[in-house]
């Protein structure tokens, strides 16, 4: 495989992976990633790493709970690196609690191996959940 088909079927996994999300689907979500997954929030209250698949689908299914919403990428930055991209995205949907609106913006940082997701690092305006999530 060259270089660039190797960027392309890691961009395409994350896409895959974003589906899983758009369809509220954690074991959709979590089967393009390793089993030994990294997935780090650090803008979470309190800022979170989450090690392992079993742990990230506990943590999945409790937010699908709360927010139903689609990702997707609108910038992909290449690094040196063929095994790591940076991308910027964004969501639209709802939270189910509340019915209220939710769009955020994000930026991540996702590695890859073997080619699945070993770790994904992502940063998003918590203050946009905390407004969807809230009553009234």
């Amino acid at each position: 495989m060259t270089e660039q088909e190797l960027r392309a079927a890691n961009l395409e996994r994350v896409r895959l992976a974003f589906e899983g999300v758009s369809a509220s689907d954690a074991d959709l979500m979590l089967a393009n990633y390793t089993e030994d997954m990294v997935l780090e929030l650090p803008y979470a209250d309190p800022p979170t790493v989450l090690e392992g698949r079993e742990t990230v689908r506990s943590y999945l299914v409790a937010a699908f709970a709360v927010f139903q919403f689609r990702l997707w990428i609108t910038q992909v930055y290449e690094t040196v690196d063929p095994e790591m991209v940076v991308l910027e995205y964004e969501s639209s949907g709802r939270a189910a609690t509340t019915g209220k609106p939710y769009a955020n913006t994000y930026i991540g940082v996702y590695w890859f191996r073997g080619g699945l997701i070993s770790r994904a690092k992502e940063w998003y305006n918590p203050i946009m959940g905390v407004r969807a999530a809230t009553p009234g």
